[in-house]
């Protein structure tokens, strides 16, 4: 099997990728003869998985096999086993050691076509499905976040990004860490317009969750860094169309689902400039343009 090339270009992100990706053609025979499949169309992926199209006894499916490096991504098959199906693509079968799963084929059709602001309704609508009281099993948003504060807190002077935000961004994330309302809740923390597929059971279910017990107004900052050129002359009134869109629709605290979007961008931010430091190299020109979209997203959705 061919590694799609822009999955491949993965190995930049150090030597756990690059072992994986070595691995991986090998990895996928195994499993299409073990689960006896048989490939059906090209690979797909995306930033961290391969998606085969497979069939076998139970008829069309897909075989994905995701990152082994990735903490975010480890229970997944728990969190689609306890949806079951309601809001989100169906589980068949699981080996979470190798970090696969065999689950129904939906459609190829996502929300990037549909109007961004029907898009985002659709997305609170499925947020209603999807959210819902965590197993006891599922890791806590908490006990990934304080982690990451402190790295960020430590690497501070290394942001570029004005110090304020930096500042805004420990400030909330340290009190998101001591609040017992950042975990409990289900929640697939990556849903986006291309993390949600038509399909013939409900209109639309979601896929490739990052799953924690954590909060609910932790999921819309993806919503406004997604589908990013459509915003290019009106990024503020986009943005921000799009956050109180999501808001209403969904019912959350729009204070605190703003305090969660400072925290993630700024995150995402440290975590492009650690990547770098990392692999003892300068920024990147996507890196860079990723930061300054990090910076344009809290801008946006601070009044």
């Amino acid at each position: 099997m061919d590694i799609p090339a822009a999955l491949n270009s993965q190995r930049r992100l150090g030597d756990d990728w690059a072992h994986w990706l070595d691995r991986l053609p090998r990895l996928c025979d195994d499993l299409l003869d073990e689960w006896a499949l048989t490939s059906t169309g090209d690979p797909m992926h995306g930033f961290a998985s391969i998606v085969l199209p497979v069939r076998g006894s139970i008829g069309d499916a897909v075989l994905k096999i995701g990152f082994d490096g990735s903490p975010e991504t480890r229970q997944e098959h728990l969190a689609l086993q306890h949806w079951a199906g309601d809001g989100a693509v169906q589980m068949l079968r699981a080996d979470p050691r190798r970090r696969a799963l065999l689950l129904e084929r939906l459609h190829e059709q996502d929300l990037s076509q549909e109007w961004d602001l029907q898009a985002c309704e659709i997305v609170a609508d499925l947020y209603r499905q999807l959210h819902r009281p965590a197993p006891p099993r599922l890791a806590r948003l908490t006990d990934f976040l304080g982690p990451w504060i402190e790295a960020l807190d430590r690497d501070a002077a290394d942001i570029p990004m004005p110090p304020r935000l930096v500042e805004q961004a420990l400030a909330r994330g340290r009190a998101f860490v001591d609040d017992p309302a950042s975990d409990g809740v289900m929640i697939h923390g990556d849903l986006h317009y291309e993390n949600v597929l038509a399909a013939d059971r409900q209109p639309w279910l979601a896929i490739d969750p990052q799953p924690m017990s954590g909060d609910p107004h932790y999921e819309i900052a993806p919503l406004l860094w997604n589908r990013w050129d459509e915003m290019s002359g009106y990024l503020r009134e986009s943005i921000q169309r799009r956050f109180y869109t999501t808001v209403e629709a969904a019912g959350f605290d729009g204070e605190r689902a703003r305090d969660w979007v400072i925290v993630r961008m700024v995150l995402n931010t440290h975590w492009a400039v650690a990547d770098a430091k990392r692999m003892r190299r300068d920024l990147t020109d996507d890196e860079r343009a990723w930061i300054t979209t990090c910076i344009s997203v809290i801008k946006g959705v601070q009044r």
